[in-house]
């Protein structure tokens, strides 16, 4: 996707074939910043303290993690070590073990002077892999998009709610949840996007607003409480959704939030979409409520705002009392009898064991 007039993947190798720079997401949308990551120290900050968030970006960002480790010590130890380091940052998410997995179980077979190279060559191809997904979903799900346009008035847009932010910044590119919206509007299908605030962390106003303003894809911020209302009025078409974990039987773990709109667009008869790559799914869990751990954010998410003051500085201020407790659970679990369905790489699934495993047959 495009930053003015210049291409950008989320993360990217630099010259030196050794660290890797990313878009430092905490600062939009209203600074942009690209810091270089030289350690695996670096790389756990990032991904623990949200440099870089989304499921697919924090698999890649660790990937790539993996490969700086290796340019300094590629002993099995160092390896293990590497592992467990970045799998500690993030709980919830499955594509951060996934990548862990897939990286040390290509390394641990070859020769330790063979495994420099060949770890950023396996992480580079991860990185490749995220896009090649992520534009494949995005076509399943531009299908969806004609067939609510072609039941529309003439030039009347397809109106999408989304919650947090599965966009480009969340993947390499294209995102999940965007793609078929990214898709629709270089098609010339009138399309635009209800886009939930997502608190804590405002993911939907500082980040996807962001991506689509970039992007020229018409939208309107709205309070998360406002979706459900919109629903009620029909003004919006469908719901489309990321997520970070999805179980076997078709369960999704996303954005604290989403299982409240899920249940609005089932009172409403609104399709509700989750979009998922599938590295996303945990095909080891089958109820999600019971056996996905949801990570339990700092609290201080929850009291406190980031914005640009009058001055033009990014800044930090108090919106509770001082000394209220706050919680702030980071996920929430949507039933899959809640899903219309799940958006993959190779095409609509029913969320459901049944339904997933048609598309995987190689799971079963």
């Amino acid at each position: 996707m495009k930053v003015g007039s210049r291409h950008y993947h989320t993360i990217w190798l630099n010259p030196d074939g050794r660290s890797v720079n990313i878009i430092d997401q905490r600062w939009l949308p209203h600074e942009f910043r690209v810091v270089t990551l030289k350690t695996v120290d670096d790389v756990a900050t990032a991904i623990r303290d949200m440099w870089v968030r989304g499921a697919p970006l924090i698999g890649v960002t660790a990937a790539y993690g993996v490969a700086i480790a290796m340019a300094g010590d590629a002993s099995d130890k160092a390896l293990d070590r590497v592992w467990n380091t970045l799998h500690e940052t993030r709980p919830t998410a499955i594509n951060l073990k996934w990548a862990l997995d897939d990286m040390r179980g290509h390394l641990r077979g070859l020769p330790e002077a063979k495994r420099r190279d060949a770890a950023y060559a396996r992480a580079a191809a991860i990185a490749e892999e995220d896009v090649q997904l992520n534009r494949a979903i995005g076509q399943h799900g531009l299908a969806v998009i004609k067939q609510i346009a072609a039941r529309k008035k003439p030039g009347e847009p397809v109106n999408v709610l989304t919650h947090c932010n599965a966009g480009w910044l969340a993947t390499v590119d294209y995102g999940t949840a965007t793609a078929p919206i990214y898709l629709a509007a270089e098609a010339g299908i009138p399309v635009h996007v209800y886009v939930d605030e997502t608190r804590p962390r405002n993911q939907g106003a500082q980040l996807t607003a962001w991506e689509l303003n970039n992007h020229g894809v018409p939208h309107t911020l709205i309070v998360d409480n406002a979706g459900g209302h919109l629903m009620q009025h029909g003004q919006v078409d469908m719901v489309i959704v990321g997520t970070d974990r999805t179980t076997a039987h078709g369960d999704v773990c996303n954005k604290i939030g989403t299982y409240l709109k899920a249940l609005a667009a089932r009172d409403n008869n609104v399709p509700f979409y989750v979009a998922l790559p599938s590295p996303t799914i945990d095909w080891t869990v089958h109820d999600g409520v019971k056996e996905i751990p949801i990570e339990e954010r700092n609290a201080e998410e929850v009291s406190f705002v980031q914005g640009r003051g009058q001055d033009g500085t990014t800044v930090q201020v108090r919106i509770s009392p001082e000394g209220s407790p706050a919680a702030n659970p980071a996920f929430d679990v949507t039933p899959a009898r809640l899903i219309t369905g799940l958006i993959t790489e190779r095409g609509i699934a029913k969320a459901s064991a049944e339904g997933l495993k048609a598309l995987f047959p190689e799971r079963k």
